[in-house]
C-alpha cells in the first residue's frame, strides 16, 4: 500500500506564521495549476495500490470545487485505489459551502481537517486568519450535515495574544463538538514570515501582542495531553490525538517510512529508497505542464544510514515507537549494534523506554525529543 499527496498552493490570504508554498492566485492560475497538476499524474506510474490520498495546502477548499472533482477522477482512473482508502481534504472556515462538502463527498472525499487553530477571535486576528469562530462552528456543523463521519479539527498554542485561560476555553469548545481526530501543535516562529521579524530574536514588542512565556506554553501542552486522554482522544504520535480507529493513516506513512508519492510544487515523495521534491515555482511548475524531468529536484538516493536514521527519529514520534525486529528485518543488523550506546544512555537517564520489542519516548523524552532524536543521526556521533 502507499499513498498521494495532492498540494493546492492557494490561499485567501497569507497567514502571518505560515512559511508553506502557498499564495493567492488568481481564477486563471488555478485553472492552469490544476491542468499541469493532472498532467503530472498522467505521467507518473504507481505500480502499488492506494489506501490514502491527502489533499494539502495551502487551501484546498479554496480552488473551484470542480477542479478538486477532476484531480480525483483523474487519480481513480489512473491508479489501483482501496475500497477502504483514507481520502482526506484540508479546509479553512469562509471558503466552505455546502456544495462544495457535497460535492467532495460524492467525489469519495471521507476525511477533512478543519483548520481551527484558536476559538478565540481576537487570537484569530493575530495569527492573520481570514475567519472568525462563528464561521468555523458553522463550517463544522455542514461538514457533519454533508455526510463526514471523520473530522480533524487543527488547534495551536503559545499564539500572540494568548493565555492559558483561552487555550483552555479553545479546548472545552472543540471537545463539545466531539470531532474524530485533533491535531494539536504550538507555534513554531519560522524564518521569512512576518512572526519572524516580529518575534523570531525574542525581543518583546509593544506593536505587537505578546507571545506565552515557556512556562506558559508548557502548562499548554501539559493540558493538552490531560484534558484530551480524559475525553476518550488516544495521543498516538508527538502533536496528534484521536478516538480509537480514527488515526490519520496518511500522515503515519511519513512516521513509519511508507512509500508517498506527492504531486503539485513542492510536493515531497518517498519512493523505492528515495526522496525527492518538486519545484517550488508555481510558474514554472504550470510552464512546465507535469513534465516529470523537469519538476523533480531535489532527488536524494538514501543511503542505509540515512534510512537507519529516519526510521529512529520519525519512529519516535508515534507513541508506539519503534520495533527492534523490525529494524533488524530492513536493515540486517540489530538496533543495538548501531545505536546500543544511545538506547542505554538514554534509558539511563529516562528518555526512553522498552517495551517488549519496542522502544519508546517516556513522557521526560517527549519533552525534548528534538534533543533526543538528534542523538539518532550517526554522522553527529
Amino acid at each position: 500500500m502507499t499513498g498521494i499527496y495532492i498540494h493546492i498552493p492557494f490561499c485567501v490570504k497569507k497567514c502571518l506564521y505560515c512559511d508553506f508554498v502557498s499564495a493567492c492566485g488568481t481564477q486563471e492560475e488555478m485553472r492552469l495549476y490544476k491542468d499541469a497538476l493532472i498532467q503530472e499524474i498522467a505521467q507518473t506510474e504507481i505500480p502499488e495500490e492506494i489506501d490514502s490520498i491527502f489533499i494539502g495546502g495551502g487551501t484546498p477548499s479554496v480552488i473551484p470545487v470542480s477542479y478538486i472533482e477532476e484531480i480525483l477522477r483523474n487519480i481513480y482512473a489512473k491508479y489501483s485505489i482501496s475500497m477502504q482508502a483514507e481520502i482526506s481534504i484540508e479546509a479553512n472556515p469562509g471558503t466552505l459551502t455546502k456544495e462544495k462538502l457535497d460535492i467532495y463527498r460524492k467525489s469519495g472525499v471521507n476525511r477533512i481537517s478543519i483548520g481551527l487553530q484558536t476559538a478565540d477571535d481576537e487570537e484569530l486576528k493575530n495569527l492573520g486568519r481570514i475567519y472568525r469562530y462563528q464561521e468555523f462552528s458553522e463550517a463544522y456543523e455542514m461538514a457533519r450535515d454533508a455526510g463526514f463521519q471523520n473530522i480533524n479539527v487543527d488547534l495551536m498554542s503559545a499564539i500572540p495574544g494568548q493565555n492559558m485561560k483561552s487555550y483552555q476555553e479553545t479546548i472545552e469548545k472543540v471537545l463539545q463538538l466531539k470531532p474524530e481526530h485533533i491535531s494539536a501543535y504550538s507555534l513554531i516562529i519560522e524564518e521569512g514570515t512576518p512572526f519572524y521579524e516580529w518575534y523570531g530574536d525574542d525581543t518583546i514588542s509593544s506593536d505587537h501582542p505578546r507571545l506565552p512565556d515557556e512556562e506558559e506554553e508548557r502548562e499548554m501542552y501539559y493540558y493538552t495531553k490531560k484534558v484530551l486522554a480524559e475525553h476518550g482522544y488516544e495521543r498516538y504520535e508527538i502533536s496528534n490525538y484521536a478516538r480509537k480507529g480514527y488515526e490519520c493513516r496518511h500522515n503515519l506513512k511519513y512516521w513509519s517510512r511508507e512509500n508517498y508519492y506527492g504531486f503539485g510544487v513542492a510536493a515531497a515523495s518517498l519512493v523505492n529508497h528515495q526522496r525527492y521534491t518538486n519545484i517550488s515555482d508555481r510558474q514554472k511548475y504550470i510552464t512546465c505542464l507535469g513534465d516529470v524531468s523537469q519538476i523533480r529536484e531535489e532527488i536524494l538516493p538514501l543511503t542505509e544510514q540515512d534510512e537507519m536514521e529516519e526510521y529512529m527519529f520519525l519512529g519516535l514520534r508515534k507513541m508506539s515507537g519503534v520495533s527492534k525486529t523490525k529494524f533488524e528485518q530492513i536493515f540486517h543488523v540489530s538496533i543495538g549494534q548501531v545505536y546500543g550506546d544511545v538506547i542505554d544512555r538514554q534509558k539511563k537517564t529516562g528518555l526512553l523506554k522498552e517495551q517488549k520489542d519496542r522502544l519508546l519516548l517516556t513522557d521526560k523524552g517527549i519533552d525534548v525529543s528534538n534533543m533526543v532524536m538528534s542523538e539518532y543521526l550517526l554522522e553527529r556521533r
